[in-house]
């Protein structure tokens, strides 16, 4: 059997297992695997945030007066400054 037969049949075999192993976990879980930083509850509980929110946030911290308040959203990746007074 020549090589790129090998190799693409060991490909269509792994996208199809990787397939059938979401769906199974689709089926028993009854959600889709929450893997967003921003919106996994788990990742929010532990402090992890997205590189973009970190980098952000630092970039404001140094740009921001010690009266504003700042915070990042990974989402949309934006950050807002809204001034508390």
């Amino acid at each position: 059997m020549p090589n790129y037969l090998v190799v693409i049949l060991f490909a269509i075999g792994a996208v199809a297992f990787f397939a059938i192993a979401l769906s199974i976990t689709l089926m028993v879980k009854g959600h889709h695997i929450e893997s967003e930083i921003s919106t996994n509850p788990n990742m929010k509980k532990l402090g992890i945030k997205c590189a973009v929110q970190e980098t952000r946030e630092d970039i404001a911290a140094e740009s921001c007066e010690t009266d504003t308040v700042c915070t990042g959203n990974c989402a949309g990746c934006d950050i807002d400054h809204s001034t508390a007074k």
